[in-house]
C-alpha cells in the first residue's frame, strides 16, 4: 500500500487518519440522504477500501458499518467536513451537484447515487440547470424533482463505483 500525502491532520478523527495512512485514496460518502449506502459496503469489499460516511447527527445510530463522522445538523456541514478533507485522488458519492462541481475541479472524482461520474467539463451545465431551476422556482413556478429511485439506478452505481474503484485502485 501506498501512503498518502496528508496536508492537515488535525481535524481528522484518529480511526480515519489510520485509514488514510493505509489507502492510497479516501471514499467519502455524503449519507445524510445517501441511498446506496448498502451498495457502497458491498462494492468496497473486494477493493480493501473503508469508506467514511459523513452525515449529520441526526442521522446517528449505533447500529452502523464501517467509518462515520458525525457533524453538525446545520445545513452544508457535512459537504464543508467533505470539501475540506477530500483532495485529490479521492473520490465523493454525493447527490449534491454543487458540491460535486467544487470537488471535481479539484481533482476528486466525484460519483452520483445514480452512477453518472462528475468530470470538470461537466460543471457549467451542472450550475446553469441548477441556476435556472432555482430561478423558475423563486419566480413561483414549479418544479420536477428528480426521478424515483429505482433497482436500475442501484445497479448502475454499483457498477459505475465498481469501475471507479479499479481506476483508482491502480
Amino acid at each position: 500500500m501506498q501512503y498518502k500525502n496528508i496536508k492537515r491532520q488535525e481535524g481528522f478523527t484518529t480511526e480515519v487518519r489510520e485509514l488514510i495512512m493505509v489507502n492510497k485514496f479516501t471514499l467519502y460518502v455524503d449519507a445524510d440522504a445517501c441511498p446506496v449506502k448498502k451498495e457502497i459496503m458491498d462494492s468496497v469489499k473486494s477493493f480493501g477500501v473503508q469508506p467514511v460516511f459523513v452525515a449529520s447527527y441526526a442521522s446517528f445510530s449505533p447500529d452502523r458499518q464501517s467509518t462515520w463522522v458525525f457533524v453538525d445538523q446545520e445545513k452544508e456541514a457535512a459537504d464543508l467536513y467533505i470539501l475540506n478533507h477530500a483532495g485529490p485522488g479521492d473520490a465523493v458519492v454525493t447527490q449534491d451537484m454543487g458540491l460535486a462541481s467544487l470537488l471535481a475541479c479539484r481533482g476528486v472524482s466525484v460519483l452520483s447515487d445514480r452512477g453518472k461520474e462528475i468530470a470538470e467539463r461537466d460543471i457549467p451545465e451542472i450550475l446553469n440547470r441548477r441556476y435556472l431551476s432555482r430561478k423558475s422556482l423563486a419566480t413561483g413556478r414549479r418544479i420536477r424533482g428528480p426521478k424515483p429511485f429505482t433497482e436500475k439506478d442501484r445497479k448502475n452505481f454499483s457498477v459505475a463505483l465498481t469501475n471507479l474503484l479499479c481506476r483508482l485502485d491502480h
